[in-house]
């Protein structure tokens, strides 16, 4: 379908307002730009606690948001996105908001330590060591350890996706599912035909993808290891049940089905939906496009779902 006229608005009021490509900023101008788009609104929860926790790589900051209710609560293990350089905490406050009342469950989001300072695999270390210890200290932030979602959205997908792999790889912690929202699967080379049908007009670029990945990897054989590339995994098999969506016109388009499509003949309960007429970026914008509401009662439902009993 034509792109949405709410996407449209969106991405004209960006051009009118002459941000320049991420190639022509510094990390910490890109940084700041998303951060002054963060969308501060989001509903009340019950508590929010900030905890600092111990990780391979030195701290890692925590951000719990607690739904109301007694308790023990499902919870979601949440990796923000932003190409693997730029996001944060605030960045997804909103987002996190919405899918700790939506869903009922506590919603543990995760600072992980952002390129180019940290190359890979500081980030996924980061998001796997935070899955480790929400599963350790269950009952210290009132959750059932024996109920955990990992999800993000973004480069987040790609990082709840390594971290669903290396769960499975090391017997770690039993995940509930897996909620990729429009995740990086693959390396932008070869590249798939939505990278070149969506790469140039709709936000994100092809350019973009590029930037970030060459920022994130410390060697181009790192491209392959499963961790940085999960669609590059030798097997997808005995993975928990997995949430995916993308966007129309989003570069990522390809990639985020095609994961989907090799989890399910891994014989992996996966469910996959494409909004038509969205952009990337469109599931953080509750209250501005209408989809996104749809797409984050739709992700609430699942997560109820799999959380179950």
């Amino acid at each position: 379908m034509p792109l949405h006229p709410q996407v449209k608005t969106m991405l004209d009021a960006g051009k009118a307002a002459g941000i320049p490509p991420l190639r022509q900023l510094s990390i910490q101008q890109a940084r700041d730009n998303m951060n002054a788009n963060a969308k501060p609104d989001g509903p009340s929860v019950g508590t929010i606690h900030a905890r600092r926790i111990d990780g391979p790589h030195g701290s890692i900051n925590l951000r719990i948001y607690t739904p109301r209710g007694a308790g023990p609560h499902p919870v979601l293990v949440y990796f923000h996105g932003g190409g693997f350089v730029l996001g944060s905490l605030d960045t997804h406050d909103n987002g996190c908001r919405h899918l700790c009342v939506g869903a009922g469950c506590v919603v543990v989001s995760v600072d992980y330590r952002l390129a180019p300072e940290h190359k890979f695999p500081a980030a996924p270390d980061d998001c796997y060591a935070a899955l480790q210890w929400v599963q350790a200290n269950a009952s210290l932030i009132n959750v059932d350890g024996n109920r955990i979602v990992v999800g993000g959205d973004s480069a987040g997908g790609n990082l709840a996706a390594a971290v669903a792999l290396r769960a499975r790889d090391e017997n770690g912690p039993a995940l509930r599912g897996q909620l990729l929202i429009y995740p990086v699967a693959d390396h932008y080379a070869p590249g798939t035909p939505s990278y070149i049908a969506n790469g140039n007009d709709y936000g994100l670029t092809r350019d973009s993808m590029i930037w970030f990945w060459d920022h994130y990897l410390a060697s181009p054989d790192d491209a392959n290891h499963p961790y940085a590339s999960p669609l590059r995994a030798k097997s997808l098999a005995e993975l928990p049940p997995t949430w995916v969506i993308t966007a129309e016109y989003d570069p990522l388009l390809d990639e985020g089905e095609r994961y989907a499509q090799a989890l399910k003949a891994a014989a992996v309960p996966t469910e996959y939906q494409c909004f038509d007429g969205m952009h990337h970026g469109f599931f953080g914008w509750v209250g501005v496009l209408d989809r996104s509401r749809e797409a984050t009662d739709s992700a609430c439902a699942w997560l109820r779902g799999v959380m179950q009993g």
